[in-house]
Order: C-alpha cells, then structure tokens, then sequence
C-alpha cells in the first residue's frame, strides 16, 4: 500500500512539473475557435498523405528520430500543418536539439497551434496539435533555450517545408518580411 501511495504522489509531482495546464504551468491551453476550414475526410486523408503522415497526423504516432525529413534542415523558410496548411513555425526559431527532431523555441502563428495535456501514471507531456486541421504535431517541453525555454519537438511527417524563394508562390508572402535582410 506504501509503494501505490508513494507512486500516486510521484505522478502528481510530475504532473504540476510538467505542467497541467493551468495559467501557473507556464503553458497556456488553447481553445478551438470556428473556422471556415474544412478538414478532409478520413478516407481522403488516407489518399492525400503518406502512410506515416497519417499515423502521425491522425493516430498520434511519432516518428523515428535522425531519420525523419526536417531534422537537420537548414534552408530559410517556414513548416505548415501538412493537412490544411496553416502556418506553424519559422526557421528563423528552430535550433538544434540534439533529439532527432525538427524543434522551435515558439511558433510562427500561436492561433494556429493547440496545446493539450496527457498524462499517465509515471509521467506528463504537452501535446501540440493543429488548429483546424486537428493534426498531432509534436509534443512542447520546457527544456529549450532562451529566450522562451520552451523546446516544440515536432515531427517532420505533419509538416511541409515551405522554403523562403517559394513563399509569395505558395500564399504565404505575408511571411517574406521574415526574411528580409536587416
């Protein structure tokens, strides 16, 4: 009985370290508003994405670490939601984690993403999600560096890479100011 008490209050420990996401976690939940976005199917889904984009999209996978398409990418430009195309993050605050992972200090578009607690008996995560195509994109930490400490560790396979020279082509010219030389 000593050893399931000792382990309940480990959990709760963990769960207000991590966060739970109130106001005091330091990561702030973020509600759905409506939108005119209609996100596809399933079956539709299932044609328009790659098999591994679809279980990371709509199952909650994660892919492999190191051998993942953004972990290393270097290139200017930003990552979209691969399912509806809502502007995510900027390469501008992506930075080297050493996990494997593409991971940004914050987003590029804060309305764009939603942050949702999980937990489990031994541990807590904040899951990153899409939101309106409601697409799993990662998980956030409070591990990164400054000036947010906070590490999104996404996976490649729930984004495109929209490079800098392809921006105004795409419709994301708004975003070109990002990268004009100061």
């Amino acid at each position: 009985m000593k050893y399931i008490v000792v382990l309940s209050l480990m959990a709760v420990a963990i769960w207000a370290q991590a966060g739970n996401m109130d106001n005091a976690s330091g990561i702030n939940a973020k509600k759905k508003s409506d939108s005119s976005y209609q996100k596809p199917s399933d079956a539709a889904l299932k044609n328009k994405l790659t098999s591994l984009q679809y279980l990371v999209t709509q199952k909650n996978d994660t892919e492999r670490p190191f051998k993942n398409k953004y972990w290393n990418e270097k290139r200017e430009g930003i990552y979209v939601d691969i399912v509806s195309g809502e502007a995510l993050f900027s390469s501008k605050d992506k930075y080297k984690s050493g996990t494997g992972w593409p991971s940004f200090t914050k987003p590029l578009e804060e309305k764009n993403i939603i942050l949702k607690g999980e937990k489990t008996l031994f541990f807590s995560r904040v899951e990153v999600r899409s939101k309106n195509a409601d697409s799993h994109l990662g998980h956030v930490f409070k591990d990164g560096p400054k000036p947010t400490g906070m590490r999104y560790c996404m996976n490649s396979a729930a984004m495109k890479f929209v490079e800098k020279d392809s921006l105004k082509e795409q419709g994301y010219e708004k975003y070109l100011s990002l990268f004009s030389e100061q």
